[in-house]
């Protein structure tokens, strides 16, 4: 493999559902491709926080540079805004060294926000929030979502009901503003503009999808996923920190009250996570441009992204 003095711009961006095998592929098209990879995943930049977000452990990563891992403390809320501003970081140092850069994660509104922009204004409305908060408060979390579902059901249908802080963000923009959420995110630019980008979606049966899932939860919790959330409240990190609302922790938090066996803190967290794969799914399927493939083949998507480059420098 071959570089060039002047690299195009190119950034290659690997996405899918949790568990369907996006960082095993990213490490073997950094090998093929001489790239290096930026993650993704807002819960895999907490320190700390590394069964439960099912971080690829060093030893694993093949000697491939990875970038926004193990960056943000567990107590601060990390951003669309903070991934772009550090993605761009990273890319920039990455093509310095004649290396690709390559994203790899599926937090679809991070993607989001990198290829097609952030909104620039409707900045914070305490007085608003605080209503929204009382309101979340004293009538339930469910009744804000619904108010979204009416006044933004496209951005709504993107994200968790049990998201609170995008919930009450998306409503506090909207009575700010007198615009829903996704009009303001279809009136932005792309922070990756004059790049040449390919997006590779990976996708499975949706049975073999949820047995990944299945076997990694338990994978997950047979590897300690308990007792890191023990180190972790011993540590002093607050039950209510950013990272923790990752899928398995609230369980696990349970259990170590006692409110909670084991064996149903696995099932429950198999459940969540099988119903947050299909809403990453219908997330991306309303993202233009994404290649479909197997995780299986590797070789096919080499070729494919050899043959849309055009290029003989890898």
């Amino acid at each position: 493999m071959k570089s060039t003095i002047n690299p195009p711009k190119k950034l290659l961006i690997i996405l899918g559902p949790t568990a369907v095998g996006k960082s095993a592929l990213a490490i073997k098209l950094a090998q093929e491709f001489k790239g290096e990879i930026i993650n993704c995943d807002s819960m895999q930049v907490y320190q700390g926080f590394n069964i439960g977000t099912d971080k690829i452990p060093v030893e694993k990563r093949a000697g491939i540079p990875h970038h926004l891992l193990d960056i943000i403390p567990p107590t601060y809320q990390f951003t669309a805004a903070d991934f772009v501003r550090l993605a761009l970081a990273a890319i920039e140092q990455i093509r310095d060294r004649h290396h690709l850069p390559i994203i790899t994660g599926g937090t679809g509104l991070y993607l989001k926000a990198l290829l097609e922009g952030l909104f620039p204004g409707v900045g914070r409305h305490p007085a608003i929030r605080a209503k929204l908060e009382a309101q979340s408060q004293n009538d339930g979390l469910n009744s804000l979502w619904q108010k979204l579902r009416t006044v933004d059901p496209e951005y709504a249908k993107k994200i968790s009901p049990q998201d609170k802080i995008r919930v009450i963000r998306a409503l506090e923009v909207y009575e700010a503003s007198g615009l829903p959420l996704s009009q303001h995110f279809a009136q932005t630019k792309s922070f990756v503009e004059g790049f040449s980008v390919i997006k590779i979606g990976l996708k499975l049966k949706r049975n073999e999808l949820y047995q990944r899932i299945n076997q990694r939860v338990q994978r997950m919790f047979a590897s300690g996923l308990i007792q890191e959330v023990a180190r972790l409240q011993e540590q002093g990190i607050p039950e209510d920190a950013p990272p923790f609302r990752a899928l398995g922790y609230k369980y696990a938090h349970q259990v170590l009250r006692g409110q909670l066996s084991e064996e149903k803190a696995i099932e429950l967290t198999q459940r969540d996570t099988r119903h947050y794969a299909k809403r990453q799914m219908t997330w991306f399927k309303g993202m233009k441009g994404i290649h479909w493939f197997s995780p299986n083949q590797v070789a096919q998507i080499i070729e494919f992204i050899k043959k849309k480059w055009n290029s003989d420098e890898y």
